[in-house]
Protein backbone atom coordinates (compact mmCIF):
# COMPACT_ATOMS: atom_id res chain seq x y z
CA UNK A 1 0.00 0.00 0.00
CA UNK A 2 1.49 3.50 -0.78
CA UNK A 3 0.61 6.74 1.27
CA UNK A 4 1.20 10.26 -0.14
CA UNK A 5 2.69 12.20 2.36
CA UNK A 6 2.24 16.11 2.49
CA UNK A 7 6.14 18.49 2.97
CA UNK A 8 8.42 15.71 2.69
CA UNK A 9 10.85 17.93 1.37
CA UNK A 10 14.88 15.95 2.84
CA UNK A 11 16.34 12.98 3.96
CA UNK A 12 15.60 14.37 7.45
CA UNK A 13 12.28 14.08 6.54
CA UNK A 14 12.14 10.82 5.53
CA UNK A 15 14.03 9.68 8.70
CA UNK A 16 11.35 11.21 10.52
CA UNK A 17 8.37 9.69 8.97
CA UNK A 18 10.36 6.28 9.21
CA UNK A 19 10.39 6.49 12.53
CA UNK A 20 6.58 7.70 13.23
CA UNK A 21 5.61 5.11 11.24
CA UNK A 22 7.87 2.55 12.70
CA UNK A 23 6.78 3.79 16.71
CA UNK A 24 2.77 2.72 15.56
CA UNK A 25 4.10 -0.55 14.27
CA UNK A 26 3.70 0.36 10.30
CA UNK A 27 6.50 -1.55 8.18
CA UNK A 28 7.50 0.45 5.41
CA UNK A 29 9.30 -1.03 2.41
CA UNK A 30 10.22 2.22 1.47
CA UNK A 31 10.21 5.84 2.28
CA UNK A 32 10.81 8.37 -0.89
CA UNK A 33 10.25 12.53 -0.82
CA UNK A 34 6.14 12.51 -0.72
CA UNK A 35 5.45 8.98 -0.51
CA UNK A 36 5.44 5.37 1.76
CA UNK A 37 5.46 2.24 0.90
CA UNK A 38 3.83 -0.21 3.38
CA UNK A 39 4.08 -3.92 3.35
CA UNK A 40 0.66 -4.10 4.59
CA UNK A 41 -2.90 -2.03 4.05
CA UNK A 42 -3.50 0.28 6.98
CA UNK A 43 -7.25 0.79 8.69
CA UNK A 44 -9.01 4.06 8.77
CA UNK A 45 -8.55 3.69 12.46
CA UNK A 46 -4.64 3.59 11.97
CA UNK A 47 -4.56 6.40 9.45
CA UNK A 48 -6.10 8.77 12.03
CA UNK A 49 -3.98 7.56 14.73
CA UNK A 50 -0.95 8.19 12.00
CA UNK A 51 -2.29 11.81 11.29
CA UNK A 52 -2.31 12.33 14.79
CA UNK A 53 1.10 12.08 15.00
CA UNK A 54 2.49 13.66 11.56
CA UNK A 55 0.55 16.79 11.87
CA UNK A 56 2.18 18.07 14.75
CA UNK A 57 5.56 17.41 12.76
CA UNK A 58 4.28 19.19 9.99
CA UNK A 59 2.92 16.85 7.71
CA UNK A 60 -0.06 15.72 6.34
CA UNK A 61 -1.52 12.46 4.06
CA UNK A 62 -2.71 13.20 1.25
CA UNK A 63 -5.87 11.33 -0.11
CA UNK A 64 -7.34 12.94 -3.41
CA UNK A 65 -5.90 12.56 -6.53
CA UNK A 66 -5.36 16.44 -7.33
CA UNK A 67 -3.55 17.55 -4.32
CA UNK A 68 -0.98 13.79 -5.20
CA UNK A 69 -0.02 15.05 -8.35
CA UNK A 70 0.58 18.96 -7.05
CA UNK A 71 2.44 16.96 -3.89
CA UNK A 72 4.53 14.86 -6.72
CA UNK A 73 5.01 18.23 -8.78
CA UNK A 74 6.66 19.97 -5.97
CA UNK A 75 8.53 16.83 -4.66
CA UNK A 76 9.96 16.45 -8.36
CA UNK A 77 10.95 20.15 -8.71
CA UNK A 78 12.33 20.45 -4.82
CA UNK A 79 14.48 17.15 -5.46
CA UNK A 80 15.79 18.45 -8.89
CA UNK A 81 17.03 21.63 -7.45
CA UNK A 82 18.23 21.05 -4.25
CA UNK A 83 19.71 17.52 -4.89
CA UNK A 84 20.62 16.74 -8.41
CA UNK A 85 22.25 19.44 -9.65
CA UNK A 86 23.48 18.09 -13.38
CA UNK A 87 19.42 17.32 -14.01
CA UNK A 88 19.00 21.43 -13.89
CA UNK A 89 20.13 21.36 -17.71
CA UNK A 90 16.82 19.31 -18.73
CA UNK A 91 13.87 20.95 -20.06
CA UNK A 92 11.18 21.49 -16.89
CA UNK A 93 8.16 20.81 -18.52
CA UNK A 94 9.80 17.28 -19.93
CA UNK A 95 11.05 16.06 -16.93
CA UNK A 96 7.49 16.87 -15.07
CA UNK A 97 6.09 15.48 -18.20
CA UNK A 98 8.76 11.93 -18.34
CA UNK A 99 8.25 11.72 -14.42
CA UNK A 100 5.00 12.11 -14.42
CA UNK A 101 3.57 10.38 -17.03
CA UNK A 102 1.02 13.30 -18.09
CA UNK A 103 1.13 16.42 -20.25
CA UNK A 104 2.79 19.07 -19.16
CA UNK A 105 -0.37 22.00 -20.03
CA UNK A 106 -2.63 19.73 -18.06
CA UNK A 107 -0.22 19.84 -15.02
CA UNK A 108 0.50 23.64 -15.20
CA UNK A 109 -2.85 24.22 -15.33
CA UNK A 110 -3.80 22.09 -12.06
CA UNK A 111 -0.84 23.49 -10.62
CA UNK A 112 -1.43 26.89 -11.23
CA UNK A 113 -5.43 26.52 -10.62
CA UNK A 114 -4.29 25.03 -7.13
CA UNK A 115 -1.30 26.91 -5.98
CA UNK A 116 -2.30 30.03 -7.56
CA UNK A 117 1.35 30.05 -8.67
CA UNK A 118 2.63 28.71 -11.92
CA UNK A 119 5.05 25.72 -11.73
CA UNK A 120 7.95 28.24 -13.62
CA UNK A 121 7.31 30.53 -10.26
CA UNK A 122 7.62 27.61 -7.98
CA UNK A 123 10.68 26.31 -9.92
CA UNK A 124 12.07 29.92 -9.84
CA UNK A 125 11.40 30.18 -6.10
CA UNK A 126 13.27 27.37 -5.14
CA UNK A 127 16.11 28.12 -6.87
CA UNK A 128 16.58 31.43 -5.56
CA UNK A 129 16.23 29.27 -2.08
CA UNK A 130 19.53 27.73 -2.94
CA UNK A 131 21.02 30.35 -4.11
CA UNK A 132 20.38 31.22 -0.93
CA UNK A 133 21.72 28.21 0.87
CA UNK A 134 25.01 28.73 -1.56
CA UNK A 135 25.74 32.70 -0.71
CA UNK A 136 25.20 31.79 2.91
CA UNK A 137 27.66 28.89 3.30
CA UNK A 138 30.12 31.41 1.04
CA UNK A 139 32.29 28.60 -0.44
CA UNK A 140 31.25 29.05 -4.33
CA UNK A 141 31.47 31.81 -5.88
CA UNK A 142 28.21 33.68 -7.39
CA UNK A 143 29.68 32.33 -10.89
CA UNK A 144 30.03 28.83 -9.76
CA UNK A 145 26.58 29.01 -8.38
CA UNK A 146 25.13 30.44 -11.36
CA UNK A 147 26.50 27.28 -13.18
CA UNK A 148 25.34 25.05 -10.73
CA UNK A 149 22.13 26.00 -11.09
CA UNK A 150 22.18 26.33 -14.79
CA UNK A 151 21.77 29.99 -15.34
CA UNK A 152 23.32 31.33 -18.41
CA UNK A 153 25.48 33.77 -16.52
CA UNK A 154 26.13 35.39 -13.52
CA UNK A 155 23.62 38.65 -14.90
CA UNK A 156 20.70 36.17 -15.39
CA UNK A 157 21.14 34.93 -11.66
CA UNK A 158 21.54 38.47 -10.05
CA UNK A 159 18.75 39.70 -11.94
CA UNK A 160 15.94 37.11 -10.78
CA UNK A 161 17.50 37.34 -6.77
CA UNK A 162 16.96 40.72 -6.77
CA UNK A 163 13.41 40.00 -8.91
CA UNK A 164 12.39 37.51 -6.22
CA UNK A 165 14.02 38.53 -3.42
CA UNK A 166 14.45 42.71 -3.65
CA UNK A 167 18.28 42.38 -3.00
CA UNK A 168 21.48 41.59 -4.74
CA UNK A 169 23.52 38.69 -4.15
CA UNK A 170 25.86 40.84 -3.19
CA UNK A 171 23.87 42.60 -0.77
CA UNK A 172 22.18 39.64 0.69
CA UNK A 173 25.67 37.79 1.30
CA UNK A 174 26.50 41.38 3.42
CA UNK A 175 23.28 41.39 5.57
CA UNK A 176 23.70 40.00 9.03
CA UNK A 177 20.35 38.50 9.42
CA UNK A 178 20.26 36.18 5.85
CA UNK A 179 16.59 34.89 6.31
CA UNK A 180 15.90 32.10 4.73
CA UNK A 181 11.95 30.08 3.86
CA UNK A 182 11.55 26.87 4.50
CA UNK A 183 11.05 24.67 1.43
CA UNK A 184 7.54 23.83 2.26
CA UNK A 185 6.55 27.35 2.73
CA UNK A 186 7.44 28.03 -0.71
Amino acid sequence: MKLYVKNMVCGRCKMVIKSEFEKLGLQTISVELGEVELQNTITEDQKKELLKHLRPLGFDLIDDKKSKTIEKIKTLIIDLVHYKNNDLRTNLSEYLSENLNQDYNSLSNLFSEVENTTIEKYFISQKIEKVKELIIYNELSLSEIADILNYSNVAHLSNQFKKVTGFTPTYFKQLKDRKRIQIENL
